[in-house]
C-alpha cells in the first residue's frame, strides 16, 4: 500500500496543469468555455490500448484523422487570474488547486502552482513542436520566483501529442507508454459534462488515464492499481481573481525586540514578487511600536532564490540614506529583513547589497559576498 501511495503522489503531482493569462495583455472578461449539460446516460466508446488493436490499426487512427485542425492551444487557453479547484476521491491529496503565476506568450511556456494541502508544486509547462511537456518542477515552493527562462531538464515529460487523434502515443521519461486512446469521452463534473480526449499512461502495475476538454485543460484525471482508485475532478473555476498568500513580515520594536505580523498580499498573473513584496513592507505598520523595514523611497532593485539556497536582494540607494537609525536599531532593521526574506523563501541565509554593491553603512560594513543568516533568538510572537 504504502509503494501505491508514493506512486499514486507521484503521478498526480504530474497532471496538475490548466490555463493561464497572457504577459503584458489585459484578458480581463475572457469567457472561459462553458460545458454541455449534463446528460442523463453516456456509452463512451470503450477504450482500446496498442496492444488489444490489431497491427497496423494505431497508424491507422492517426492518418484517418490528418484533416484534424484541432492543436495543444486550443487545450490550454489564456485564462488571466484563475483558479481551477479539483475535487479529490480516494486519497487526502487527491484535491487540490492550480494557479497560473506566470506565462511567456512569445516562448509559449506556463509556470503553474499547484497546492494540494500537504505541498505546493511549481511547474514550468511548454508548448513547443506540437506537444505540450513539463520542463521543470520544484517540490516545496512555497515561494514565488519566475523560473520561465530555466533550462529543461534532461528527460522532459510530454503530456499531450499532436496530432490529437486517436492512436498518437510516445513515451515518458520513466519508459511508460503513453497515448490518447479516445477523442470522444463524456466527462461529468459539477460544472457540467464535458467532451474530452483521453489519455492513457500504462505502467507496468497501474493505469492513469487524463482527460483535456478544449478551451478548458485537464478536467479529470483517474489513477487505478488492482482494486486501488484515486480520482481528480474539477469541481470549480474562479476567474478574475488573484491569488492570495499570508506573508510573515518582521518588524524591529522600540523595545529592543523583534515582532512577526502575519500579512495578506495578492498576487495577479505575471506580476513581480518583488515589487509586490515591496509594497507590502512599505505599508504603514500595524504598531506603533514598530520601525519600518524600508523607508517610502527605497527601492527592490531585484530579488530572487539562488542555486545556492541563498536569497539575492539588492536596494536602491533609499534604503540606507533614509533609515535614519542608531547601530542597534540598524541591526535590528537588518536582522528583521533577513528573517522576512529567509522565512518567505524557506532558506537560512540571505546577502543584502545596495545598488549592486556592498552593504556599507555609517555603523555596519558587509564584505563582498557575505551573508546573513535567520535568527529567531530576538523573535517576540504575539499570543
Amino acid at each position: 500500500m504504502k509503494k501505491y501511495m508514493m506512486l499514486v503522489c507521484l503521478v498526480m503531482s504530474g497532471l496538475l496543469l490548466t490555463g493561464c493569462g497572457k504577459n503584458g495583455k489585459d484578458t480581463e472578461g475572457t469567457p472561459t468555455p462553458s460545458p454541455t449539460m449534463p446528460i442523463e446516460q453516456e456509452n463512451p466508446e470503450p477504450s482500446q490500448t496498442p496492444e488489444q488493436t490489431e497491427e497496423g490499426n494505431v497508424k491507422e487512427a492517426a492518418e484517418e484523422s490528418n484533416d484534424n485542425t484541432n492543436t495543444i492551444k486550443d487545450y490550454f487557453p489564456p485564462l488571466k487570474d484563475t483558479t481551477y479547484i479539483y475535487e479529490g476521491v480516494g486519497m487526502e491529496y487527491a484535491s487540490f488547486t492550480v494557479f497560473m503565476d506566470y506565462f511567456d506568450e512569445e516562448d509559449n511556456r506556463y509556470q503553474t502552482r499547484t497546492d494540494n494541502g500537504g505541498t505546493v508544486t511549481v511547474k514550468v509547462l511548454e508548448i513547443n513542436d506540437g506537444k505540450l511537456s513539463v520542463i521543470k518542477s520544484i517540490g516545496e515552493a512555497y515561494y514565488r520566483d519566475n523560473i520561465l527562462d530555466t533550462k529543461p531538464e534532461k528527460h522532459v515529460d510530454v503530456l499531450l501529442k499532436e496530432p490529437l487523434v486517436k492512436g498518437t502515443n510516445w513515451t515518458t521519461p520513466d519508459g511508460s507508454e503513453r497515448y490518447i486512446s479516445n477523442t470522444n469521452v463524456k466527462v461529468e463534473s459539477d460544472l457540467g459534462t464535458y467532451d474530452t480526449i483521453e489519455v492513457t499512461t500504462k505502467r507496468e502495475d497501474s493505469t492513469t488515464k487524463e482527460y483535456y476538454a478544449k478551451g478548458v485543460g485537464m478536467v479529470k484525471s483517474v489513477f487505478k492499481s488492482d482494486d486501488y482508485e484515486v480520482s481528480s475532478t474539477l469541481s470549480a473555476i474562479k476567474k478574475e481573481t488573484p491569488r492570495t498568500q499570508i506573508i510573515e513580515v518582521f518588524y524591529p520594536g522600540k523595545d529592543e525586540k523583534i515582532h512577526v505580523e502575519q500579512i495578506s498580499v495578492n498576487f495577479h498573473t505575471n506580476d513581480i514578487t518583488r515589487i509586490v513584496l515591496e509594497k507590502a513592507v512599505k505599508e504603514e505598520v500595524l504598531d506603533d511600536n514598530y520601525l519600518p523595514l524600508i523607508s517610502s523611497n527605497t527601492k527592490i532593485n531585484s530579488l530572487y532564490l539562488g542555486k545556492d539556497n541563498i536569497v539575492y536582494v539588492d536596494f536602491s540607494k533609499e534604503f540606507i540614506e533614509e533609515m535614519n537609525a542608531g547601530s542597534g536599531y540598524e541591526v535590528l532593521i537588518l536582522q528583521s529583513i533577513v528573517n522576512t526574506l529567509g522565512n518567505y523563501y524557506g532558506v537560512e541565509k540571505v546577502y543584502i547589497t545596495v545598488d549592486e554593491k556592498v552593504y556599507e553603512s555609517g555603523h555596519i560594513l558587509l564584505k563582498q559576498g557575505e551573508t546573513l543568516e535567520v535568527n529567531m533568538e530576538a523573535v517576540v510572537r504575539e499570543e
